[in-house]
């Protein structure tokens, strides 16, 4: 094992000079995927519609093809789910990575190509690792397995042929090559599972024998399993489990209201947290540094970048930037064209750069007020429209409110706290609660998965706020006036326990 942990260490360290190329030349490497991507879809119905084939710089492109959100490119991918193809992308695509976040439907399916598969998320997990090599010389990481924790996939049958809609996690686990079995756990068929609670338990048993060495998933539910697996051993600390476990990388939710919790599950100096920056769009960042949680902006990965001022929001023709324009701690709403079909693409992540060379970034935020403490990724879209569920089932009306995450300490799950004024009070304030938590279940699919048994998110606490309470903070802070409004949803707790303070 200590030969094969050399080899392995060797390859990786052999990719961090590819990285280090990108990391030098960057415009050149975008200029570069940029011809690429728009030639690889000039035959496609997109690019017939917008003739790609006479695109001849990133000027014309911006010209051309409009910014795009799931909404606008939601028939084209329709039509593809339903087994068309050579609309977005010239190559097959069978899977969709299925995502919560619309305003007009449960979930969004984001296409995926081989082509994804094989520049971005393959590279992803090759990258996570010479990086980490590089910045660990005298790893032992591969003495041992991987434990990754996947989501769930369901097979369709359209015309006779199988197309797949699922996690991104677990497309890139049900896609990986068959040797990749023998340095990862659990096995594929405990990875995939659907029902939340017995995969745990599964994870949990078929994990506790093997030598991990390092840990790949989002921190809520890694937190969930971990402490399942010292339930069952009786250990104190998870490393008298698993002594050589001494890297965990993450993602999907801000780690640091989980990281005191990890020091404590995993107390050793020698533990190593590493941040990725991922969606079912695509991957783009990882941290390169030890000291710092910067994330490198990958460029090789088959996403050409662009960077919309956020006072471009929502107007007609937003102006974007390329990499070569963009500044220092200036917000930037994401705008990506992939290989695998999306064009000009919103994802709904601001960020800010932290480092023009090479170029780094920080995840600001989303374009829209939301909470996303677990996964959940709740928006307004979905509040609005439960609240309104919840009003009219329990003869309620609501005049202000706002919403905030209550973070896992010990003992108890996450939940989301909601500071409601009402109107118009409910007869019955538990109805009025069980009523609005079943409305964001039917809304939001990610929502609904955390809700599962109260594995990960307990039900909403709804607190009753005096009237005159959200004016008084308005009015405490120089606010009064139409252009202030209370916000809706937010990701950490300041304006939550600014107004209780207010109440209490």
């Amino acid at each position: 094992m200590a030969l094969i942990n050399s080899v392995i260490s060797w390859l990786m360290k052999k990719r961090f000079h590819q990285i280090e190329l990108f990391m030098k030349y960057p415009l050149e490497v975008q200029e570069e995927w940029f011809k690429k991507l728009i030639s690889q879809a000039k035959n496609t119905e997109w690019g017939k519609k917008y003739d790609y084939a006479s695109i001849g710089s990133v000027k014309e492109f911006k010209e051309r093809v409009p910014v795009n959100n799931y909404e606008t490119l939601k028939p084209y991918i329709d039509r593809l789910r339903k087994g068309e193809q050579n609309i977005l992308w010239g190559s097959e695509i069978k899977w969709f990575a299925k995502s919560s976040g619309t305003t007009a439907g449960k979930s969004k399916y984001i296409p995926v190509s081989t082509e994804s598969l094989e520049e971005c998320h393959y590279n992803v997990g090759k990258d996570m690792l010479s990086i980490y090599c590089n910045n660990y010389p005298d790893t032992y990481i591969f003495d041992g397995r991987g434990l990754a924790m996947g989501g769930s996939h369901k097979i369709t049958e359209i015309n006779n042929e199988n197309y797949y809609s699922g996690d991104l996690s677990a497309i890139i686990v049900q896609n990986l090559p068959y040797w990749a079995e023998f340095i990862r756990v659990p096995k594929r068929s405990v990875a995939l599972m659907d029902e939340w609670e017995s995969k745990i338990e599964k994870m949990a048993t078929s994990t506790i024998s093997h030598n991990v060495t390092n840990i790949l998933g989002v921190p809520s539910w890694t937190l969930l399993l971990l402490r399942r697996i010292l339930e069952i051993t009786g250990k104190e600390n998870i490393l008298e489990v698993w002594p050589n476990l001494e890297a965990f990388f993450h993602g999907g939710v801000n780690f640091a209201p989980y990281k005191k919790q990890f020091e404590q599950i995993i107390p050793s100096e020698n533990m190593h947290y590493m941040e990725t920056y991922s969606a079912s769009e695509g991957f783009f960042g990882l941290q390169d540094q030890i000291d710092s949680d910067e994330l490198l902006l990958m460029l090789d990965y088959g996403v050409f970048y662009e960077f919309m001022p956020m006072d471009q929001l929502g107007t007609e023709n937003p102006e974007t930037l390329s990499l070569s324009e963009v500044e220092l701690g200036t917000n930037y709403a994401m705008v990506i064209s992939t290989n695998g079909g999306l064009w000009r693409y919103i994802i709904g992540d601001t960020v800010q750069f932290t480092s023009l060379s090479p170029f780094r970034i920080k995840i600001t935020g989303r374009t829209v007020n939301f909470i996303n403490a677990v996964g959940e990724e709740l928006i307004i879209d979905n509040a609005e429209k439960a609240l309104t569920i919840a009003c009219q089932k329990s003869n309620a009306i609501i005049s202000e409110y706002t919403a905030a995450p209550v973070y896992f300490k010990e003992g108890e799950n996450a939940a989301h706290e909601w500071l409601i004024e009402f109107e118009k009070e409910p007869e019955n304030i538990d109805f009025f609660t069980e009523t609005f938590d079943n409305a964001l279940k039917s809304l939001n699919s990610d929502y609904e998965a955390k809700r599962y048994h109260n594995m990960v998110l307990r039900e909403p606490v709804i607190r009753v706020i005096p009237k005159g309470v959200f004016y008084n903070w308005l009015k405490s802070k120089d606010k009064l006036g139409g252009q202030h409004k209370v916000p809706r949803l937010s990701n950490d707790r300041r304006y939550v326990d600014e107004i209780m303070s207010l109440v209490n």
